[in-house]
This record gives C-alpha cells, sequence and structure tokens, in this order.
C-alpha cells in the first residue's frame, strides 16, 4: 500500500523516507550525496510540485525540517508546490509553530513570502484559527499585517469571514485602522463577520468605531444589507443596538435593509426591523429626511474615496521613488563614463604632445662647420623661430595640464554625487584648455612646415578656429542654459516647499526634470 502511494504522489526516496517520518533514514540519504547531487536531492519535486522540505513542514516533523534546513537558502526553500503554498505557507497553515520558528531563525526572511494570489503566511494561519502562529508571525514581522491579497482582502478579512474571535482581538490589538481596509469589492471585515453567526465577534469589530456599521461596498450595501440577505437575524439584533446604524441606506438597487430582507423571504428580519422603524425606500418621502441620507451616504462615500486615494498616492509615492533610484543609477553611470573618457582623452593629448616635441620638422645641420651662427650641434634649424617657440610653450603646456587631470583622475575616488560633479566641471575646463593649447601648438607649427606658401598654414587656422569656436561656443550656451534652469527650478522648489504634500510631490517630480535631463554640459 505505501509502495502503491509513493507511486501515485512521485515521491523522491528522500521524500517518503520523510513522508514516514524516519529520520534515520533521511540522514543516511543525505550523508550519500554532497553539494550538487544533494542540491539536486532537495529540489526535486513530485507529482504535486512539493519538496523534501515541503513534506517535512507539512507533516509536522520538526527534526527532519532543522536537518534539512541546513542545506537550504531562501530560493530553495521557497519553492512553491502546485497549490500555491511554500514549506512557511503549509506549516502555517496546518499550524506547526515550532516548525515556523525553526525556518525564520534560519531564513528570516522566509517569513515574507507570498502565493500567487499575494496571500502571505499571516492570512492562511489567521484563515485557518492559528492564534499562536499568528501571534508569532506579528511579532516576527509587524508589516505583514499591511499586505492585502490580490482581491484586496486583508488578514482581518479572512478571520472575520471564518469567525475566529481570538485571531481578530489579535489583529485589532496590533492594527486598530485595519478594521476600515476595503477589498476590491468595497466590503470590510464586518461585511465578512456579519455572513456568519459569531455575535461577539460582530460586536468585536463595531465597537470601536461604530461607523463601520454604515459603510457601504461597492453596491451600496451596508452590513445590515447583507445580514437581512443571508437572515442572519441575530446579527441584525445585534446592529440595531448600536445608536449609530441607520436602517434606512439605500443601496444602488434601490433597497433598504427591509426591502432586501423582504426580497429574500426572511420573515423575522423583516418583522423586527418593521418593528424597529424600518422603512422600505418608498416610504422614505420626506425631503429633509431624504436630504439627510444623502448628506450622510455623500459622507460615507468620501470617507471611502479619501481612503482609496491616500492607498493610490502611497503606491504612487513608492513608483516615483523607484524611478528616482533608476534614473540616480542612470545619472551615476553617465558622470562615471564621461570621467573615464576625460582620462582617455588626457592620456591621448599628453601622448601627442610629448611626440611632437621629438619629432620636430626640420632638419638638423650635420657639421659643426654648417652651424649658423649662435647654434649649437643638436639643435634643430628652426628652433630661433617664432612659430617654434609658440609651438613649445603651448604644446607644453597641453602635455602638463593633460598629465595633471590623468594624475588626479587616477589618484582622488570621490563617492558623493554632488562632489564628483564639481570636480568634473573643473576637469573639463581644464580639458577643454588642453585642446585649445594643443590646436595652437599645431597652428604655429603648420606655418613653419608650408614653408612660403602660407595660405595652406591660413587656411587650417581659419578651419580650426571655426571648429573649435563653434563646439566650445555650444558647449559653453550648455553649462549657462542647466545653470539657469538649476537655480529657477531651486527657487520654484522654494516657493513650493510650504504647501501641501501632493502639491510638493508635483514640484519635486517638476524639479527631477531638469536634473536628470538625458543631455547636459558640465
Amino acid at each position: 500500500m505505501k509502495k502503491q502511494l509513493t507511486g501515485i504522489r512521485g515521491d523522491s526516496p528522500l521524500q517518503s523516507a520523510i513522508r514516514a517520518g524516519n529520520l534515520e533514514l533521511v540522514l543516511e540519504i543525505i550523508s550519500e550525496n554532497r553539494d550538487e547531487e544533494l542540491k539536486e536531492l532537495l529540489s526535486k519535486k513530485n507529482n504535486s510540485a512539493e519538496t523534501a522540505l515541503y513534506v517535512a513542514a507539512e507533516n509536522g516533523y520538526l527534526d527532519i525540517v532543522k536537518e534539512l534546513i541546513r542545506y537550504h537558502d531562501i530560493g530553495l526553500a521557497s519553492f512553491k508546490a502546485r497549490n500555491g503554498f511554500d514549506a512557511f505557507h503549509i506549516a502555517a497553515k496546518n499550524g506547526h509553530l515550532e516548525i515556523l520558528k525553526v525556518l525564520v531563525e534560519a531564513i528570516p526572511e522566509i517569513s515574507m513570502t507570498v502565493d500567487l494570489s499575494n496571500t502571505t503566511a499571516l492570512h492562511t494561519a489567521a484563515a485557518q484559527g492559528h492564534i499562536h502562529v499568528v501571534n508569532f508571525l506579528l511579532e516576527k514581522g509587524s508589516s505583514l499585517i499591511t499586505i492585502a491579497k490580490s482581491n484586496g482582502k486583508t488578514v482581518l478579512h479572512s478571520a472575520a469571514r471564518n469567525g475566529h474571535m481570538e485571531v481578530i482581538k489579535a489583529l485589532l490589538s496590533r492594527e486598530p485602522e485595519i478594521a476600515k481596509r476595503i477589498d476590491k469589492k468595497g466590503q470590510t471585515a464586518l461585511h465578512m463577520a456579519v455572513k456568519g453567526q459569531n455575535l461577539e465577534l460582530v460586536d468585536e469589530l463595531v465597537k470601536p468605531n461604530p461607523s463601520l456599521a454604515n459603510m457601504v461596498d461597492a453596491k451600496g450595501n451596508t452590513a445590515l444589507h447583507i445580514a437581512a440577505r443571508k437572515g442572519r437575524l441575530q446579527v441584525v439584533q445585534k446592529l440595531l443596538q448600536y445608536r449609530e446604524i441607520d436602517t434606512d441606506v439605500i443601496n444602488k438597487s434601490g433597497e433598504t435593509a427591509l426591502d432586501t430582507a423582504v426580497k429574500n423571504g426572511r420573515s423575522d428580519v423583516i418583522n423586527f426591523l418593521q418593528d424597529h422603524g424600518a422603512q422600505s425606500a418608498k416610504s422614505i418621502k420626506s425631503s429633509t429626511t431624504n436630504t439627510a441620507l444623502e448628506l450622510k451616504r455623500t459622507v460615507s462615500d468620501i470617507k471611502s474615496g479619501v481612503h482609496n486615494q491616500l492607498e493610490h498616492t502611497f503606491k504612487t509615492q513608492r513608483r516615483m521613488q523607484g524611478i528616482a533610484k533608476r534614473i540616480n543609477k542612470m545619472h551615476a553611470e553617465g558622470l562615471n563614463n564621461a570621467i573615464n573618457s576625460n582620462t582617455l582623452v588626457a592620456v591621448l593629448i599628453a601622448t601627442v604632445a610629448f611626440a611632437a616635441i621629438f619629432n620636430i620638422p626640420g632638419q638638423y645641420p650635420e657639421k659643426s662647420e654648417k652651424l649658423a651662427p649662435k647654434m649649437s650641434p643638436g639643435e634643430a634649424r628652426i628652433a630661433p623661430d617664432i612659430g617654434f617657440m609658440i609651438f613649445i610653450i603651448f604644446d607644453s603646456t597641453a602635455l602638463f595640464i593633460s598629465l595633471a587631470v590623468v594624475v588626479v583622475q587616477t589618484s582622488v575616488v570621490v563617492i558623493e554625487r554632488k562632489a564628483k560633479k564639481q570636480m568634473m566641471a573643473v576637469i573639463n575646463k581644464l580639458m577643454w584648455v588642453a585642446c585649445v593649447l594643443i590646436s595652437v601648438a599645431f597652428l604655429a607649427m603648420s606655418y613653419i612646415i608650408v614653408g612660403d606658401h602660407k595660405e595652406l598654414a591660413i587656411a587650417a587656422t581659419a578651419l580650426g578656429t571655426v571648429i573649435m569656436a563653434a563646439t566650445l561656443g555650444t558647449l559653453c550656451y550648455w553649462v549657462i542654459a542647466h545653470r539657469l534652469e538649476a537655480f529657477r527650478l531651486r527657487s520654484l522648489r522654494t516657493t513650493m516647499s510650504s504647501r501641501q504634500s501632493m502639491s510638493m510631490s508635483m514640484t519635486m517630480m517638476s524639479g527631477s526634470e531638469n536634473e536628470y535631463k538625458t543631455v547636459y554640459a558640465i
């Protein structure tokens, strides 16, 4: 029979040993496998996509879990079975507290894993009523309580729907405001609770905030509408004990709670509501009453809308922060690329300037008797020429500026972005100067090389002057324009700093538009 079940499940020998609770056999199998083989064995899944750790956690074998978790990381431990649960979720569902403690101690981040519907282990434990597991998870990760499933239901919704009183108390004591959270149908945990018959649970949800009793869902139904439709007489009686309860709220189908009870044939609820003055939608005739009800509904809708808007704003801010981080990363990469390019260009200019000095055009006198007056052996014939003097001065200056840039770039490490930009601005200007100097040196030497054909040197001078002037002029324009725009936006942010947070967010976004332009000059 055991072999038959193993075949149906598709268990590996290790999974079969775990399912049988045979610790000795588990240890033996583990000892026979090392490193990659063991990792492959632990990641192997059966027909239900269950791993060895999952099987041990599901069946509550604490000693086996302690042994297996030694060989797991977060990736392997969070493998999900076909039902969407990983080992941590299934242990929470079955109430295996000690196993959860072992898993969290070994891999703390495993408590934050979710299934395909964004259900946390806290949701799973709360739905099953495992109060000891719920308390443990709340202590380990307080943020778990705020995570909603993909349908918008919080852990309080799950506990309320299944009538787990102790879990409700624990959740509300930790986060009272969670009672106001709504799912995608617009329903609160109270809407869930009135579908059952636990009066103490309903009382626990309403007492701290009686206005919950009048909150409407997406269809305009209050908790009283739902209790009336379900025929929960005792729940209806409990709700009407609160002074704040409004029995005459009309939903989007044009029904009050009394109309809903009549529509569904709940005679005992109908009689009780009528005895306590509840009216049908048709009998509500007074314009004053209608205005007051409309005002209440409007206020309720506004509260619900504000809550939804706040949640949307929070999510939007988180997305904005993510975008800002990515842009910051791109900005840092751009600065680093510019720094690397400057280093390369500085080395290139230094190389050219150095080589130019030792490759002087013209000849050297071969015999001492051919020396010109005041010349020494080894001196180039063009040395006294004014063009050569200009060349040697400008070329040397370009050489040493480039070498200085190389020394700074290879010696100074700047971490903070603002300081890095300032250093880049200085280095850029030095490289501009070096480029101009090497250009002048080239033009000065061209007048010597061409000899009597000065028109060629003049043409080269005109061409070089136009190109360099246009390039540097454009760059100067970009620098000035960028700084003026930055100054304008800083002034704008200062002006808007005292306004509401939403306005500030928009100002920050507009400010970022200039700071993170795709192209700008430093």
